[in-house]
């Protein structure tokens, strides 16, 4: 097994790092300032780094990086919590406003895969404040055009629903669904909720100010993409 590990000079290759103690030599090099890439063999071996992680420096940033568990082109689209992962990670790593170390984990088979170019996230974002205006058709258009299906009952990452003025939608990357309560058009307020009781969580708890929604498709279907697919295919 070996790992490369970017350093302040270049690379450094270790090699027979027994398991368990390759998270600690990892952590270290990426807590020093620097960010590194640790590409496991598969989807175990990342698993079990990225909760390696967790234990041994659990305020590092671990930003996970699957790869599809389908073929380009199959008849089946790669399952939307992989989906999810894989664009939350490429958006982060385009904010080069977050000067903290963060450390990349990934498989062989998804670095192997190509991914969308930078331009396609760099502006594909929308924020929502609670108290700010925010036309309720302008967030449903922009889910629609990022990937999102639209749904009676939002159970997965990637899916939205739309009741009155109360709009599901469980963005890329989170854990939990968010509950976006509107007044005309303004944004009243954001919960999470349960998926399987559809329940909001208390309203004791934390609220949330803000959130930012990101695609859940690797691929956009804008007019431009779909001229594209069918001059070439």
């Amino acid at each position: 097994m070996q790992h490369l590990i970017p350093s302040g000079s270049g690379r450094r290759t270790i090699s027979g790092a027994p398991e368990g103690m390759d998270a600690r030599i990892v952590a270290e090099a990426t807590t020093a300032g620097n960010d590194a890439l640790f590409v496991a063999r598969d989807d175990i071996g990342l698993a079990r780094m990225v909760d390696l992680l967790a234990f041994f420096v659990p305020e590092l940033a671990v930003l996970e990086f699957p790869a599809w568990d389908c073929l380009p082109y199959d008849r089946v689209s790669p399952k939307n919590d992989i989906l999810s992962k894989r664009i939350d990670t490429l958006s982060n790593l385009l904010d080069d406003a977050d000067e903290s170390p963060r450390i990349i984990v990934t498989t062989v088979s998804a670095l192997l895969q190509r991914v969308p170019a930078r331009s396609t996230f760099a502006d594909a974002k929308l924020s929502a404040t609670t108290g700010q205006p925010l036309d309720p058709k302008v967030l449903c258009q922009f889910l629609d055009r990022n990937g999102y299906a639209r749904v009676e009952t939002v159970m997965e990452p990637g899916e939205y629903a739309v009741r009155g003025g109360i709009i599901d939608v469980h963005p890329a990357g989170a854990d939990l669904p968010t509950r976006l309560d509107f007044f005309g058009d303004e944004l009243d307020g954001i919960r999470t909720f349960d998926p399987a009781t559809q329940r909001s969580f208390s309203e004791d708890d934390e609220k949330i100010v803000s959130l930012t929604f990101k695609p859940v498709s690797e691929v956009v279907l804008s007019e431009e993409t779909i001229s594209k697919f069918r001059s070439r295919y």
